[in-house]
């Protein structure tokens, strides 16, 4: 009689479980694999917004997990077997890494635990590392518990908002949480100013690091300056050519023209009479409505300042107060300069810049424009205004295009 074999003896013996370097490396090959194969289409078959949306998601999940690898492997310290005295100088020298971005790395591993939304939306794609960089930075001892209970609204904003007014609304939620810390904070700023032109066998070369406000007040003037310059050029080129001119048709580059523009800001003060009066910088103060006594304020063109650094220039500066209520509407006080327009300054401190999605021209080099055309019966008032570039202005009348 034949012999029936059991189930037990007829199957095969189990196949060895991989061991971790193997698993690793067909983990390895898998990514290469997706890389070769994105890398292998052609980039015009690749440059579309979508893929574009998707690969910059995808790029910042895997900066998440790159984060998190580096930060166990920093704890674990595997560095230390080559000799190297931290993770930082082992991924400085094996993987050619600069120091800094070897840091932030292990520094954002480290702190995700303590962000776990954050965590949670870089780990999606919603965020990326600059914006956990900028709530790490909010993070301190001080301040921890209160961003706790905020960390969920800030993620909101660093996924729903350009990233320089993401940076704006946590520095006025730093503000809230740890009055006496920002002015400190600014005040150290300020004493951190330093600037420098020194003399070299290829001409001077220097260095400019100013605080907020003092730092505006210089770029300010630099851009007014530089702006006429720009103006000559462009006046020169089509006197030359007998056309509009082409930015390459210019007499100076950009980096000239910034150039001549401080050279320019010297010779004008140094040929100023004396007795002259000397301007005055403008700070912008403002205020939410059902926040009155809070500490809301920034300056012309946006960048948020602590109150406190504002102490030092109460005798220097023009001041103007700016209320905005709950639907909006502002109030701005009047100053010599503010005379008239006092509703166009409110609209542009308002918006601070085009608000077309797209662009960032800021608000003084725009124009006012009726989100209901006046034409249409809309009214010239503030809720019927917004701040939009002349490009993207006249985009709004401009008739599409007749189908194919």
């Amino acid at each position: 009689m034949e012999h029936s074999s059991s189930a037990t003896d007829t199957a095969p013996a189990s196949a060895p479980a991989p061991s971790s370097a193997n698993a690793a490396e067909v983990r390895w090959a898998n990514v290469r694999a997706a890389i070769d194969d994105y890398l292998a289409t052609p980039a015009s078959l690749r440059c579309d917004p979508e893929t574009i949306i998707f690969m910059e998601r995808e790029q910042n999940r895997l900066s998440y997990g790159i984060s998190e690898s580096v930060a166990e492997f920093d704890q674990w310290k595997e560095w230390g077997h080559d000799g190297a005295l931290s993770a930082t100088a082992w991924i400085d020298t094996v993987c050619h890494l600069p120091k800094n971005e070897a840091r932030a790395q292990v520094r954002r591993g480290k702190a995700l635990p303590g962000l776990p939304l954050a965590a949670a939306a870089w780990a999606k794609g919603d965020i990326g590392a600059a914006q956990v960089d900028v709530l790490i930075k909010a993070k301190r001892p001080v301040t921890e518990d209160a961003l706790a209970g905020a960390e969920s609204y800030l993620v909101q904003a660093g996924i729903d908002m350009k990233f320089a007014s993401f940076c704006g609304v946590v520095a006025y939620w730093e503000q809230m949480a740890d009055q006496d810390g920002t002015d400190e904070a600014a005040l150290a700023r300020e004493a951190r100013r330093d600037a420098y032109l020194v003399p070299s066998p290829d001409g001077y070369l220097g260095k400019m690091n100013f605080d907020v406000i003092g730092g505006a007040i210089v770029a300010k003037e630099h851009k007014r300056i530089a702006d006429e310059l720009f103006e000559a050029d462009w006046a020169e080129a089509k006197e030359r050519l007998g056309r509009d001119p082409h930015v390459d048709d210019l007499g100076r580059t950009p980096a000239r023209r910034r150039a001549d523009a401080m050279i320019e800001m010297a010779v004008r003060s140094a040929s100023t009479p004396a007795g002259a009066q000397r301007p005055e910088p403008l700070f912008t103060v403002l205020i939410d409505y059902p926040t009155l006594w809070g500490r809301i304020s920034q300056l012309e063109q946006g960048p948020v300042v602590a109150p406190g650094s504002l102490i030092r220039w109460l005798d220097e500066a023009t001041f103007e107060r700016i209320i905005f209520g709950p639907d909006k509407r502002g109030e701005c006080s009047k100053t010599s300069r503010f005379f008239t327009g006092a509703t166009r300054r409110v609209i542009e401190t308002r918006d601070l810049e085009c608000q077309h999605e797209f662009c960032d021209l800021s608000a003084e080099k725009c124009q006012i424009d009726h989100i209901v055309p006046f034409s249409e019966g809309g009214l010239t008032e503030q809720l019927n205004a917004q701040v939009l570039c002349g490009r993207h202005n006249r985009m709004r009348y401009e008739r599409p295009p007749p189908d194919g």
